[in-house]
């Protein structure tokens, strides 16, 4: 082809409902704004520090003195000299604690006007608080311990013991250290680890566990309440080893510290490429397409044995390749593309990824047909092939015109996915040509019909039939006439159901060109009896299914 993401020791009372203010406002020392619709008040005293508050669900602790309007004291947590802590949002304290405390930093003083309603109402609390009595508060917010209920169900809380390092968590497939330590409500030690790795997917000890590191940091530790439905539920579990039995719908106590992790992402759509990051890389500068790369290498079985070794010898040169070019092996290829400067990473490779279905020879060993392959990379360095914006404009339009050629000659080869990326590529050079001349111009347009239309091409094949319209389009875009890309997009319409704008295309396609109709294939050289015929199927496939 040639074309182509609360106050109160003993004194206060509980309150049930509980409404979440409409906003925290945000105020200066000395000013005072309503909180919410319910006339709660907040007068700024002291200003905080950073930007969190806590939430409901967390372990506050504060100071607090408690007036009547008239001055009158009649409770204070600083005569104590002890302070006061609660769960915020359980209806532990009045309700315009649970409203204000909210809207606090950590060290921040405020003072809070609470009206009845969100205090002691009418009954009040005798004998120091009236009737309908309007509350005062000074409270300076000391610390919060941040309570979670993970999974939204009550079933695992987790409660924050030391914070972690940065933001990232771990992902499902990614491979977790942890240590733990698991009690019954007793306080019987049933199970332990200094150090365990697994899956976060696959799990172990219990449920509980791979739920909780999914929401942790590196080195963050916790304490988890996990309900039985996370633990071992109506069953319980055997002792065996050194675990104690754990009872039937035991509540259990785990203490549980991520100590690092090790990220596996999947190369490929269809997971049967993945890398999991021994090393972390240097910056943000990834690979692109052509680019140069060198690394250090070790490919092996799935039972050890070495097949191909490079750069690792004393003075052996890393071993150099060009992306893209099937100069390794598809996965390798791949997976390198992911991959920063100094990662080091283990690739698992499947058999369709690798040497397939065929005996392959290499350097130090045989590999079998239909082999798993795991290569042990460290991208050394890379030199990235020349992006457009470091071209002249001809340069642009002569590297178009070789990725053009490159595509070509994959589409003959039937490897399709190469062929569009290439497609893609060439279009990419030559897609901004404010710059050019009108000659360089009509150069630029030719490409771009026969990239795209080709690269609509490569998608039906790969049955991305989404691509290959929008493709199509494009063509039609820069050439209303063309008579390929109104039967590409036919094509393409017809496999996404619509029916209609399919018809449309063939027919304009033979007004344009009435002699190509015994070019076309026969089952749409009447384009009237061929879409009838799928209204029919579509028709009869969506009775069955009712039936």
């Amino acid at each position: 082809m040639d074309d182509f993401d609360m106050p109160a020791g003993d004194e206060m009372m509980m309150d049930e409902g509980l409404d979440v203010p409409d906003e925290s406002p945000i105020l200066k020392v000395g000013e005072e704004k309503e909180i919410g619709k319910e006339g709660l008040k907040k007068k700024l005293v002291k200003e905080g520090e950073g930007w969190d508050t806590p939430d409901n669900g967390d372990e506050v602790e504060v100071h607090y003195t408690g007036t009547l309007l008239d001055g009158t004291q009649f409770d204070s947590s600083r005569d104590r000299d002890t302070p006061f802590k609660f769960t915020l949002g359980q209806g532990q304290v009045i309700k315009g604690w649970d409203l204000g405390i909210k809207t606090m930093k950590k060290g921040e003083n405020a003072i809070f006007t609470i009206p009845p309603e969100l205090a002691y109402g009418e009954s009040g609390s005798s004998p120091k608080i009236p009737s309908n009595a309007t509350l005062q508060f000074d409270v300076e917010l000391l610390s919060w311990t941040s309570v979670k209920d993970i999974c939204k169900d009550g079933g695992i809380f987790k409660k924050i013991m030391a914070g972690g390092e940065k933001w990232e968590n771990p992902k499902d497939a990614d491979e977790v250290l942890v240590k733990y330590e698991t009690k019954l409500e007793d306080d019987t030690i049933v199970a332990k680890s200094d150090g365990v790795e697994f899956t976060v997917r696959e799990g172990h000890f219990c449920p509980a566990l791979s739920k909780a590191v999914k929401t942790m940091k590196k080195g963050e530790k916790v304490l988890l309440t996990v309900k039985p439905q996370y633990g071992f539920g109506e069953k319980g579990k055997p002792a065996s080893g050194e675990e104690g039995a754990i009872p039937p719908n035991a509540t259990l106590q785990i203490t549980l510290e991520l100590v690092s992790w090790k990220s596996v992402t999947d190369v490929t759509d269809d997971r049967k490429v993945t890398k999991k990051i021994l090393k972390e890389g240097e910056g943000y500068e990834r690979l692109n397409d052509g680019a140069v790369v060198k690394v250090k290498l070790i490919g092996k079985l799935q039972d050890g044995t070495v097949f191909i070794k490079k750069g690792h010898g004393e003075e052996e040169e890393p071993f150099e390749f060009k992306t893209d070019e099937e100069q390794v092996i598809d996965g390798l290829d791949r997976a390198v593309m992911t991959m920063k400067k100094g990662e080091l990473s283990l690739v698992t490779i499947a058999p369709e990824y690798a040497f397939g279905s065929s005996e392959s020879q290499q350097e130090l060993a045989v590999v079998p047909p239909n082999a798993t392959v795991y290569y042990e990379v460290e991208l050394v360095s890379f030199v990235k092939e020349k992006e457009s914006w470091d071209m002249s404009v001809q340069e642009k339009i002569e590297a178009a015109g070789t990725k053009k050629e490159e595509g070509n000659a994959f589409f003959k080869a039937g490897k399709y996915f190469k062929a569009s990326k290439r497609y893609e590529k060439a279009v990419k050079y030559i897609e901004y040509d404010s710059s050019f001349g009108e000659e360089e111009k009509k150069q630029a347009k030719a490409l771009k019909v026969a990239c795209n239309l080709n690269g609509a091409a490569c998608k039906l094949k790969l049955k991305d039939y989404k691509q290959a319209e929008k493709l199509s389009t494009k063509v039609l875009d820069l050439d209303s006439r063309n008579v390929k890309a109104l039967y590409r997009r036919a094509q393409a319409y017809i496999q996404l159901a619509d029916l209609d704008l399919a018809e449309f295309d063939i027919k304009k396609a033979l007004e344009i060109d009435p002699d190509n109709r015994n070019q076309l294939p026969p089952r749409i050289q009447n384009p009237w009896l061929w879409t009838t015929r799928h209204k029919g199927i579509i028709s009869f496939c969506a009775r069955r299914r009712c039936k």
